[in-house]
C-alpha cells in the first residue's frame, strides 16, 4: 500500500503542454541545445522530467508552472491505482478531472480489492512527503475479517508480524465489533508494506472480507461516496505535509549534533 508513484512526464510532452510548439518542434528544440532543466543544458531526446518541481527554461526563458493541487477520491472496489496507459481496468486517474488540466496521480497505492480514501496530485515531492514509510504518515483502515479474532492474535499484529520482506512496524488496532463469524477494526499503520493488513491477518490465520481506507492523517474519506471526489484546501494540505517537515527538521538536528560531538571527540583525541 506504500509508494510513491512519480508524475515525471517526457520533456516534449511538457513543452507541447505549455504551447512551445509539436512534439517534433520540440524535439528539434532540444536537440538544438535550446532547452535547460534547473540551468543545465538537455539534449537527450526523451528526457523526463517532474512537471511540478523542475525549473524548464526555452532560449533563457523559464516557462510557467502549473499549481500544485490535490484530491481526495473515495476509490470504489475494481479500480487500480497505476498511471500505465496500457491498463485495461478502471483507473482511479480517470475518475478525477481537474479544471486546470492538471496531470494527476496516485499517492500510494490502495490494490484494486480494497476501498477508500486516495490522494492524487501533481506534486512528486508532496506525493513522497505523505507516501513514504520514513514520514510515518499514519493511515487508517476499517477491516472486516473472517471469524472471531483473538486476543492474542490481535496483539501479534499490534506488535508486528513478520513477511517474506521483514516484520511489520505494528499497529493500532482497535475492535468495532467481535461475532462470532466475523470481526471488525479499525486498524492504523505508519509504514505500509504492499498488501500489508491483508498479509498481516493471513499470517495469524485471519482472511479479510472487507478493506476500505477511512483517513489519511487528517485527511477523511467522509462525505464521499464511492467514485467521488473534491479538491483538498490550502490549510489541509498544510496540515499534510506538517508532520513529514517536522520529522525531517527533526532528523537534521540529530545529524548536526551527531556532527558536533564527532567534532568534540576529534578535538580531545
Amino acid at each position: 500500500m506504500s509508494g510513491v508513484v512519480h508524475g515525471f512526464v517526457r520533456l516534449n510532452k511538457l513543452l507541447a503542454e505549455r504551447g512551445v510548439g509539436s512534439r517534433r518542434r520540440c524535439d528539434a528544440i532540444v536537440s538544438e541545445g535550446r532547452v535547460r532543466i534547473d540551468g543545465r543544458v538537455v539534449r537527450e531526446l526523451g528526457t523526463k522530467v517532474d512537471p511540478v518541481a523542475a525549473v524548464v527554461e526555452v532560449d533563457g526563458r523559464e516557462l510557467p508552472r502549473p499549481r500544485r493541487v490535490v484530491y481526495a477520491l473515495h476509490k470504489p472496489p475494481g479500480v487500480v491505482c497505476t498511471s500505465a496507459p496500457e491498463e485495461t481496468r478502471p483507473r482511479a486517474i480517470d475518475l478525477v478531472r481537474d479544471p486546470g488540466g492538471a496531470r494527476l496521480f496516485p499517492v500510494g497505492r490502495l490494490d484494486a480489492d480494497s476501498e477508500g480514501l486516495l490522494l492524487l496530485t501533481n506534486d512528486g515531492d508532496l506525493a513522497n512527503r505523505i507516501a513514504h514509510p520514513r514520514y510515518g504518515m499514519p493511515k487508517t483502515y476499517f477491516v472486516e475479517v473472517r471469524g472471531r479474532v483473538e486476543p492474542a492474535d490481535l496483539e501479534k499484529i499490534r506488535r508486528g508480524v513478520w513477511l517474506a520482506e521483514g516484520r511489520t512496524a505494528g499497529a493500532r488496532v482497535a475492535v468495532r465489533k467481535l461475532l462470532a463469524e466475523r470481526t471488525v477494526l479499525l486498524v492504523t499503520i505508519r509504514e505500509g508494506m504492499t498488501r500489508e493488513i491483508r498479509r498481516a491477518f493471513a499470517k495469524v490465520g485471519y482472511g479479510v472480507l472487507r478493506l476500505k481506507r477511512v483517513a489519511i492523517g487528517p485527511i477523511s474519506v467522509r462525505g464521499l461516496h464511492p467514485g467521488a471526489y473534491r479538491r483538498l484546501e490550502r490549510e489541509e494540505i498544510e496540515a499534510l505535509t506538517a508532520p513529514a517537515e517536522a520529522r525531517t527538521r527533526a532528523a537534521e538536528a540529530r545529524s548536526r549534533a551527531a556532527e558536533a560531538r564527532t567534532r568534540e571527540t576529534e578535538a580531545r583525541t
